[in-house]
């Protein structure tokens, strides 16, 4: 703690200085005055905790330096020193909030009594000034808790002393992307303060293993979009924003909407499932509007099988695409929960390996047990993983039962790369998943197309981006992320090729 020393006599202070170990006792001494006003200027600066002080002193006595650093905020705790006993000045100085009187000569144990009781008193002060801040913190995130899920009573709310008080709001909620990690997440709540400068933009909380974050403000709500666009969109691999997913809700513009843009980041938090490859966020925007039969999904089950069955004995690829496409666009489409969802299409896999093994019994088709089927889409984070899994095991079948020709595999590729565009595509990988071989598959693609596999890839993606440019519902960036560019700078690139101008450009130019 730090002492501070008055008095107009030198003597006295040096006397003051050597009369007891003030290291030992906890404090170092700051500074000394030699007249009140002195004083009265070096405490209002140097804030010391305790002042030690004669009551009589040139320029402003001790009194009236006591009075008037009280009267401008000081904090600390003066202890007066006086030649005189009358219990008036004691009174006085009791008045003006001085913690201990001692009366000339001092008396060394009185001294050190003096200063340790002065000195408990402050560090009593100070835990139970902690305890107020811990208190209030806590019943205020239990406050913003109770926003959140909207049992607050806001007519109650002093939302300025909650430091609520904004023209817009809206929820993020962050947590790993690798759904396997078990290390904690990286606090994104840091990043944004720091893109924020520190200011009280936003409030962080936990809530059931969910980080929370409520921007507050305009400026809070486009430092975030500015991250979302060059940073989390297409993070670095490797970086720490790579390691982050993401959701939010809708900015709304008061404190009772809030929750509803919390309860949209949840949504969206649970539909995770519905994911592409290497997407890190799902905006409000990103929510689809949910028909009121959307089980009817899940009791389809035999029609989806009888179907899918069908097209792998015939061998018509371009069917059987559009089933499961159809059943994409089908499971995307409803509320039920990711583990009934999971649920169903075993079962439907389970089917159709029955199916195709009882009709051709007496090949030799290498299909997954029930018990592997299950455990295989139980562990798939995502609905593209598990029908990537299902693409393998009925191209499978198909090359057991007979070999295409090589004018369905190319309509099979071209409809497939149509409703699959927006996937990390490969020329091998789709050999492998039509059973050919990726330099020979090359070869006749180029023939029939008249492009090599890539650029055909590029032309897919950059045509579909340009409706959804039309659409502007969507910002440049997720434009690109939506059809199957991680690097916007990539995507503006290779649209510039084709289009012959930037995608804004093209934007503006039709409208």
């Amino acid at each position: 703690m730090k002492l501070f020393i008055a008095d107009d006599e030198i003597d006295i202070r040096e006397g003051i200085r050597c009369l007891l170990d003030w290291q030992e006792l906890g404090f170092y001494i700051c500074g000394e005055g030699k007249n009140g006003l002195d004083t009265l200027e070096q405490i209002l600066r140097l804030h010391p905790d305790v002042v030690l002080m004669d009551i009589r002193m040139p320029k402003l006595s001790g009194l009236e330096v006591v009075k008037q650093a009280k009267e401008q905020g000081f904090q600390g705790k003066f202890i007066i020193l006086s030649g005189y006993s009358d219990f008036s000045y004691a009174q006085e100085a009791i008045r003006y909030g001085v913690s201990c009187y001692l009366t000339k000569p001092i008396d060394e144990d009185e001294l050190e009594k003096a200063v340790i009781e002065t000195k408990n008193s402050i560090e009593e002060e100070q835990d139970a000034q902690k305890k107020l801040i811990q208190y209030r913190d806590k019943a205020r995130s239990s406050i913003i808790q109770d926003i959140l899920y909207n049992t607050a009573s806001y007519e109650f709310l002093d939302y300025h002393d909650m430091m609520l008080e904004s023209s817009v709001y809206q929820v993020v909620i962050y947590t790993n992307y690798n759904q396997e990690s078990f290390q904690n997440t990286w606090n994104f709540a840091e990043i944004l303060l720091l893109a924020n400068k520190n200011n009280n933009s936003l409030d962080y909380l936990k809530i059931e293993n969910q980080n929370v974050i409520i921007l507050k403000g305009d400026y809070a709500l486009k430092r975030f979009q500015e991250l979302l666009e060059n940073h989390i969109g297409h993070p670095q691999k490797g970086s720490p924003l790579d390691s982050l997913f993401l959701t939010y809700g809708q900015p709304v513009y008061s404190v009772e909407q809030i929750h509803s843009s919390y309860e949209t980041a949840c949504l969206l938090m649970n539909r995770r499932f519905f994911c592409h490859f290497n997407q890190h966020i799902l905006g409000y925007h990103e929510m689809p509007e949910i028909p009121p039969y959307d089980t009817d999904i899940l009791s389809s089950g035999n029609l989806y099988a009888q179907k899918i069955t069908n097209y792998i004995q015939s061998g018509n690829r371009h069917m059987l695409s559009e089933v499961l496409n159809g059943l994409k666009d089908g499971l995307y489409h409803t509320n039920q929960e990711v583990p009934a969802l999971k649920h169903f299409l075993a079962d439907v896999m389970i089917q159709i390996k029955s199916a195709i093994l009882h009709t051709y019994e007496n090949l030799e088709i290498l299909l997954p047990n029930n018990a592997a089927i299950i455990d295989t889409v139980e562990e798939k984070f995502y609905l593209y993983e598990i029908l990537q899994f299902f693409q393998m095991q009925f191209e499978l079948c198909i090359n057991a039962i007979g070999s295409p020709t090589r004018e369905s595999v190319i309509d099979g590729i071209l409809l497939y790369i149509a409703h699959n565009y927006q996937e990390n595509l490969k020329l091998g990988t789709l050999a492998e998943l039509f059973g050919y071989n990726s330099s020979y598959l090359g070869k006749v693609f180029t023939k029939a197309t008249g492009k090599n596999f890539n650029s055909y890839i590029d032309e897919v993606r950059i045509e579909n981006s340009k409706k959804l440019l039309l659409e502007k519902k969507l910002k440049v960036y997720e434009v690109a992320q939506r059809v199957g560019y991680t690097n916007v700078d990539y995507y503006h690139k290779k649209f510039k090729k084709y289009v012959g101008i930037s995608p804004a450009e093209y934007r503006k130019q039709a409208h």
